[in-house]
């Protein structure tokens, strides 16, 4: 388990905000587990009493308790003192959580690339390699997510899809829940004809840029340029545009994949459809302006070569 400190829970004692968000332990419990060791901010210890700060992390890991294996190859990109950009995998969760604690990025950042306290900014599914931006301190973590916030940041993908666009286009239109679906987290994109949300609808406006930039049989390769970040929004845009994500276990040809996946059932069938272990989606391109300095900062990744493999391009 893990998450991130908002403005409303800054200033709480740490047992307090357990009690009141998770209520599957009682005071009790929580207290044992404070005092066994199995709960961290900012991957320190912390005692009940610890004072929680806005984007501070807080993370339970149980000890003694085994992870599955995640790769940890991850390419610096660019550093200084104030920022990081790194590449991570394919096959690397972001932050802690459920499983994983220590095979993270942000374990990564502490154990090898020595960040004390790393700000992760832009947070890519555990199944999407690319570009991630780091903030080594608390100021530059704000400024970088400010300009998130205010749409200051040019981000780029990579995607494989089944299927090839044929022609440039501009998908607008709303994240909603997807009725009927066996998968709960999974949304689905309504297009809009307008170009920009209906009054009170902001929160849920999903707009991305597409390009093609190839083809290989069956198999299309896409840029996509996301002008809002909302969940799953490039993943969802293409199943409404009839071109799923390769190895896409949700959003791609079968979402009963997903299911099987989380009971460990896939079968060679499935394996067979899904044509690459982890969907085929690539951060490619990020830039910003530096939290400091004001100059703008780009940092790119290559194609990985799994995603290479399918098209056939060159890495």
């Amino acid at each position: 388990m893990s998450c991130a400190i908002g403005a409303a829970e800054a200033g709480a004692a740490l047992l307090d905000f357990l009690c009141a968000r998770f209520s599957y332990h009682d005071r009790a419990g929580w207290s044992a587990l404070i005092g066994a060791g199995a709960l961290f901010v900012n991957g320190a210890e912390a005692g009940a009493d610890a004072r929680l700060a806005e984007g501070d992390l807080v993370s339970y890991s149980p000890r003694g308790a085994s992870e599955p294996y995640a790769d940890r190859a991850v390419k610096v990109l660019y550093e200084d003192g104030d920022i990081l950009l790194v590449s991570k995998t394919g096959n690397l969760t972001v932050h802690p959580g459920g499983k994983y604690f220590r095979n993270t990025l942000w374990g990564v950042l502490r154990e090898e690339l020595g960040v004390k306290n790393p700000a992760i900014i832009n947070r890519l599914d555990r199944e999407t390699s690319g570009v991630t931006l780091v903030a080594k301190n608390p100021e530059a973590a704000a400024a970088c997510r400010a300009q998130f916030t205010a749409r200051g940041v040019f981000k780029k993908y990579i995607a494989v899809t089944e299927g090839a666009l044929e022609r440039p286009l501009r998908c607008r239109g709303y994240m909603l829940p997807c009725e009927g679906s066996a998968v709960n987290k999974k949304l689905r994109f309504e297009p809009s004809a307008g170009e920009g949300p209906e009054p009170g609808k902001e929160p849920l406006w999903a707009d991305t840029g597409f390009a093609p930039l190839g083809r290989r049989g069956e198999l299309g390769l896409v840029e996509a340029v996301p002008h809002t970040g909302r969940t799953h929004q490039i993943r969802a845009s293409l199943l409404a545009l009839g071109l799923p994500l390769v190895g896409d276990k949700i959003y791609g040809v079968d979402e009963g994949m997903f299911l099987r996946f989380i009971a460990d059932g896939l079968t060679p069938e499935d394996a067979r459809r899904l044509r690459l272990g982890r969907q085929a989606l690539h951060a490619a391109e990020l830039r910003f302006r530096h939290p400091a300095t004001g100059r703008e900062i780009s940092a790119e990744a290559p194609l990985p070569a799994d995603m290479a493999a399918l098209i056939g391009r060159d890495l």
